[in-house]
């Protein structure tokens, strides 16, 4: 099967390698040169355009950073129109435009699923993704196998936009783990414990959590470059869901409280580095310079 990608950041790179490592033919595009140059290194096919991918593939994952960029993107498929494609949206995005961008799909004879994942870079690398699909489960199933060559797991959540609601509850929990994981090591770096056995030790007890795991080696070493998640980039997700909740007249207080956190990471220059890099923010409210 011939599957296309378009954006190849640091998610979409990951999925488009493991797609190819899978047995796929990996048709790909993204604006920025570099990543297309990536993207054949990883065993894809660069392509000039989105439309260029659409014509190549008959499943399209989209992995994109904006609305703009979703926009633009369906607006292409459908100027190629090949009835029966699929689109997979993989982004984290408001659910009113994935549903707009579905219906102009639609109308072309394509068939959009929203497909958001849980998962950091880290975990694309590894194929450790699950995809949170929802729309046409005819158009799932004949996805499945492309989600099997780059993800663990793939769940039908229900009707179109379950998916981003899905994605929604992840990321609310994902943004308060990150910030309660750094609270904790620097509490206990402050304490005087080593940071390496804090990993170990709460790692391995009712404490941990996903998140830790993931993000407190790198704040135990100080190092938040490659980023798996951008601060910047992440601060269009917390604003998803922000949105969200107070839409639905859910008070998340705790969710807000790390808001101002993430703000102040990128105040200080973190605005490219990993979203673990909030631990650098909390150690400096704690006065420890390392």
């Amino acid at each position: 099967m011939n599957i296309g990608i378009v954006g190849c950041g640091i998610m979409g790179l990951s999925i488009a390698r493991n797609c190819a490592r899978a047995g796929f033919a990996v048709f790909g595009f993204d604006t920025d040169p570099e990543r297309a140059a990536m993207l054949r290194q990883a065993g894809g096919t660069p392509c000039a355009s989105a439309a260029e991918v659409a014509a190549a593939a008959e499943i399209v994952l989209t992995s994109l950073p904006s609305i703009a960029a979703l926009d633009q993107t369906a607006a292409a498929l459908a100027s190629v129109a090949r009835r029966g494609q699929i689109m997979c949206e993989l982004s984290t995005l408001p659910t009113d435009v994935k549903q707009r961008n579905h219906d102009l799909l639609a109308g072309a004879g394509i068939v959009m699923l929203d497909c958001p994942l849980s998962g950091t870079g880290a975990q694309a690398e590894t194929g450790d993704l699950v995809v949170l699909a929802s729309g046409d489960m005819a158009a799932f199933e004949r996805a499945r196998p492309v989600f099997a060559g780059f993800a663990r797991l793939a769940h039908h959540v229900g009707p179109f936009g379950h998916g981003m609601k899905m994605k929604i509850v992840a990321n609310l929990l994902v943004a308060i783990h990150n910030v309660a994981s750094a609270e904790a090591m620097v509490l206990g770096m402050k304490a005087g414990l080593d940071p390496d056995a804090i990993v170990k030790v709460i790692g391995s007890g009712a404490g941990t959590s996903r998140v830790f795991e993931l993000r407190a080696p790198l704040m135990a070493a100080n190092a938040y470059e490659p980023p798996t998640m951008k601060c910047d980039i992440w601060q269009k997700d917390m604003a998803i869901i922000g949105a969200y909740a107070t839409s639905l007249g859910v008070a998340a207080p705790t969710f807000f409280a790390t808001v101002p956190i993430y703000n102040a990471a990128i105040a200080q220059g973190h605005g490219g580095a990993d979203t673990a890099a909030v631990c650098a923010v909390l150690e400096g409210m704690a006065g420890i310079a390392r």
